[in-house]
């Protein structure tokens, strides 16, 4: 806009233009790529280009020393280049106006020094070596076209009265000076300002994991005391939440087991053998260690651990039903939760003669189930407990208590459906059963209840 528009200035302008234009195209490659089709051949190597340039640090640092160094040379490319400056003295300076350009170049100086401060995430020493060559470099070509300085003093209003613009060669280098240290100075407090806020978001990060790892071990401990959907109740935050006092949740049809060992009664003693009894609680703990572990197989998925009382094994099927969704599931898939039950009984024998023959013990299983209404609940604001209340619960803990070791007692309603099923069920009789008077019971026919009896008899 000042310098005349010579060829050489279109062709240093044009140069550095399109290297900057150039640069600008790879560094929003991405944006480009969404202007083209999805189907055009050249976005695939657009996309790949922005990841190579996001990713390699190494590609970053040459197009910021290409965009640069433009920048700086091109600042004060013309000053040494333009051959007629060297015509110029003290009485064509007034009249001609391309020799009264010094200012032009000084402020064009400091615009480049601006450019090269821009540029906020490049590395301080990397800036200050840019800043650095540019001021010396600068110096030298202003100090190197003294003639022209001086001539542009005739140009100066009350040249005699005018202070440090006497010399414009010092007045030059003093701007430069000052814009150079200014640059220098705010380049290294962006820098420290960078470093901070990288360890401030390290930091964050680093305490967000550790957020989200007491998060999962929260989660997983409330997993293991709760079932998963009821867990995943009280880890979720919402209103409903709120609104409710405690947990609960009523269901049509849960099958519900007991298991009891009372063999162990007797197996248990507190001597200096078994180290007061705790061998013995030991050997407890693997048996229903390795009760649980059933529970991770696909097909027991549904069945539910509620609770162990003594050697006495609570579990349910049927309770990680939706809520509200209860009633909506067809009769026949609540009829399999009870065929599951039983077949969950089932592996929890063989999974007991399995761990006699290897301990020498003879434990047997007295199993009882029932199905039927029944209410969920978790009681207890501390150490909270998941819990199941009901007539049906009443009944098969009595079908456990009057049952026959190794053999699996159901009531007449539960063994009509296991049949159904296809399971074959033995009729016991009447028993009386305590609160509930005489009621016919059945025994559940499989092979290892069958194998379990023989070996009773």
């Amino acid at each position: 806009l000042v310098e005349p528009r010579t060829r050489d200035v279109g062709i240093s302008f044009g140069i550095v233009g399109s290297i900057i234009v150039l640069t600008l195209l790879v560094c929003f490659a991405e944006k480009c790529a969404k202007c083209c089709s999805e189907q055009s051949a050249i976005s695939p190597q657009l996309y790949a280009l922005v990841e190579k340039v996001e990713t390699m640090p190494l590609l970053r640092l040459p197009l910021v020393i290409i965009t640069i160094g433009a920048l700086l040379v091109i600042a004060i490319l013309n000053l040494p280049l333009n051959q007629n400056l060297n015509k110029c003295n003290g009485t064509s300076i007034e009249e001609d106006v391309e020799c009264q350009c010094i200012p032009y170049y000084l402020y064009c100086c400091m615009l480049g020094f601006t450019a090269c401060a821009m540029f906020l995430r490049m590395n301080y020493e990397l800036k200050l070596l840019f800043l650095f060559i540019a001021f010396a470099v600068y110096n030298i070509i202003f100090h190197s076209h003294l003639y022209l300085v001086d001539s542009y003093n005739l140009t100066l209003p009350n040249y005699s009265t005018q202070g440090i613009m006497k010399k414009p060669v010092i007045m030059a280098g003093f701007y430069l000076s000052l814009f150079f240290v200014t640059l220098v100075v705010l380049s290294r407090e962006i820098e420290l300002y960078c470093r901070l806020d990288y360890l401030w978001k390290k930091k964050f990060k680093k305490e967000d994991e550790e957020i989200e790892t007491m998060e999962d071990l929260n989660r997983l401990l409330l997993q293991n005391v709760l079932p998963a959907h009821v867990a995943a109740y009280f880890i979720e935050d919402n209103k409903l939440n709120e609104m409710q006092d405690w947990y609960h949740q009523s269901y049509d049809c849960v099958c519900v087991m007991f298991a009891s060992m009372p063999d162990f009664k007797v197996f248990y003693t507190e001597c200096d053998v078994n180290k007061d009894g705790l061998e013995c609680l030991r050997l407890l703990n693997e048996i229903i260690a390795d009760f649980d572990e059933l529970l991770l197989k696909p097909k027991f998925s549904a069945v539910e651990k509620i609770k162990t009382i003594g050697s006495t094994y609570m579990a349910a099927a049927g309770l990680n039903v939706t809520p509200g969704q209860e009633n909506n599931q067809d009769q026949e898939r609540q009829h399999a939760q009870i065929g599951i039950m039983v077949e969950y009984s089932v592996a929890m024998m063989n999974k007991l003669d399995g761990i006699n023959r290897h301990s020498f013990n003879n434990f047997r299983l007295r199993i009882g189930i029932n199905h039927g209404p029944v209410i969920a609940g978790v009681i207890g604001a501390r150490k909270p407990q998941y819990d199941i209340w009901g007539n049906s619960v009443n009944v098969a803990s009595r079908m456990e208590s009057t049952g026959q070791l190794g053999k699996i007692q159901a009531t007449e309603e539960t063994c009509k459906i296991l049949q159904g099923l296809g399971y074959s069920c033995e009729c016991r009789g009447l028993i009386n059963v305590k609160g509930k008077g005489e009621l016919r019971t059945y025994f559940v026919c499989t092979d290892m209840a069958k194998s379990q009896g023989m070996g009773l008899n």
